[in-house]
């Protein structure tokens, strides 16, 4: 069945959801942004054109693409360290292009991964406290996109498994554990991949295109499962996820420039379950879903407003809940996950929204009169614990994300180093051409020369690093100098 909302232009989208007066505890949920001095001041927020949330939040660190000089680069900061960002304080810093897209790994709250205009993906381990020099080595490079890196995504449950995609229409996915590209599908897209996201279990991909249509993808058989052409016939971009129940969630406008969100069915995606138009804002809306609750948080780039709604199976099935409304447009957005959340609050969700200058949290609560923890609002949710090793997934198993209660909060725990083992490529078997060239020299000498080489290789890196964080160290000298210098002159 297809619901559309298709009133005249002056009826508002809240009020033809509104009519449909129904039970939910979810009706009175409320946005309320904090206090100015819990906000991270002083931040250069990225001006790259570019459609991603330019933020990632976990319930240890929030990272924010910022403007960089010569390369590109973000911050991360502990949640913790609210007020006013001092210019020279350190960032990430690696990447020789804007940095596009960032996510942080749900099996490991120190460790991030960046896409760039420099065509590389990088992944990144913070220390534990945060940043006190700039880091400028990651803990490996990812190169195989010939054009910039849009969109980086990790998979939901298996543990190192890192999925890409550039504006070359490709999406690569990598063992990150072994700095390898094990997927490459680079022939499904004829046009550019506005976004990717994984299914609850990690076992298909829906993607949103330039093309206008949105596809179904099983990965790892590298065929396309479902496909809709014209999901939304607009031409400006549009957005794809999975919900838990294996639906599809789209956002894009209509023939007439309006917004409007859709929900499918992959297993027939003829006709959308229900499509509802919105307003005739050009701004991209970003949805953010909450698996436990079935809420979607939409988030449209300048906008000044968070649109919320319950995903439910009876109709209209996309319920109007609430918008929460503010001042400032919004340059990004980044969503904490379940686990970094206050229960004793009832806060079901955080955002972190981004200004021109700032990031501004802002929490969604359920007014509750009792102080007893809420289990009707906190279902077992997904924890950092991976359900399956890279390996698995790669050769075939499936597992959905490994539950733990909030009951008692979120304890942070110890995380465990990100380690990768490039596998050697001697041990490889030479490809047909290069057969006679292997075979003619002898294994001691291809060894020994080998040995030497990775010997000068280490040399030379390790001069770079020493290079790369002496000019960091004199960059924040000039800093501190320079603001000296403001003080006298003033």
């Amino acid at each position: 069945m297809v619901v559309k909302c298709l009133l005249g232009s002056n009826c508002s989208f809240p009020n033809t959801m509104r009519r449909v007066v129904r039970q939910s505890k979810f009706r009175h949920v409320f946005g309320q942004a904090v206090k100015n001095d819990q906000c991270y001041d002083d931040i250069r927020v990225s001006r790259v054109t570019w459609d991603s949330s330019f933020c990632a939040v976990n319930p240890r660190f929030v990272a924010i693409i910022v403007e960089a000089s010569g390369g590109g680069a973000f911050l991360v900061l502990p949640l913790h360290k609210t007020g006013r960002i001092d210019k020279s304080y350190p960032t990430v810093c690696g990447h020789t292009g804007p940095v596009l897209d960032i996510d942080w790994c749900p099996h490991n709250d120190q460790v991030i991964a960046s896409g760039s205009e420099d065509c590389t993906v990088m992944v990144w381990q913070i220390p534990e406290n945060g940043l006190t020099l700039s880091l400028t080595e990651p803990v490996v490079i990812l190169e195989g996109h010939s054009k910039r890196v849009g969109i980086v995504a990790w998979h939901p449950t298996a543990r190192n498994v890192l999925l890409s995609a550039g504006c070359d229409n490709a999406i690569i996915i990598w063992n990150v554990g072994t700095g390898e590209a094990l997927i490459n599908l680079d022939d499904m897209h004829a046009d550019m991949i506005y976004n990717v996201s994984w299914n609850r279990d990690g076992s298909l991909i829906c993607t949103a295109s330039k093309d206008k249509k949105v596809r179904v993808i099983d990965p790892r058989k590298q065929e396309i499962v479902a496909e809709k052409e014209k999901a939304h016939e607009g031409a400006r971009p549009m957005r794809a996820i999975f919900l838990a129940d294996g639906n599809v969630f789209t956002t894009g406008f209509s023939r007439m420039s309006e917004r409007q969100l859709a929900l499918w069915n992959p297993k027939n995606m003829q006709e959308p379950i229900a499509l509802h138009e919105m307003d005739t804002s050009n701004g991209v809306l970003l949805p953010f879903y909450d698996p436990d609750t079935s809420i979607i948080y939409l988030c449209g780039k300048g906008d000044s407003s968070i649109r919320y709604f319950e995903i439910t199976d009876e109709s209209p099935y996309v319920h109007y809940l609430n918008t929460f409304s503010s001042k400032e447009p919004q340059r990004g957005m980044g969503h904490m996950p379940k686990r970094g959340l206050d229960v004793n609050k009832c806060e079901i969700a955080r955002f972190f929204k981004l200004h021109e200058r700032k990031c501004e949290p802002i929490i969604m609560t359920v007014p509750r009169k009792s102080d007893l923890f809420q289990d009707d609002l906190y279902p077992d949710t997904a924890g950092p614990e991976a359900a399956l090793e890279a390996e698995e997934w790669f050769e075939g198993k499936n597992a959905d994300p490994v539950l733990i209660s909030l009951k008692h909060g979120y304890i942070p725990g110890k995380n465990r180093d990100l380690k990768v083992v490039k596998k050697n490529i001697l041990d490889s078997k030479p490809s047909a051409n290069k057969k006679c060239d292997l075979i003619s020299i002898p294994k001691k000498t291809a060894d020994t020369a080998s040995v030497q080489n990775e010997a000068k290789l280490d040399e030379i890196l390790k001069e770079i690093k020493s290079i790369k964080d002496t000019i960091c160290n004199q960059d924040e000298r000039i800093s501190k100098l320079e603001q000296q210098m403001a003080k006298i002159a003033a």
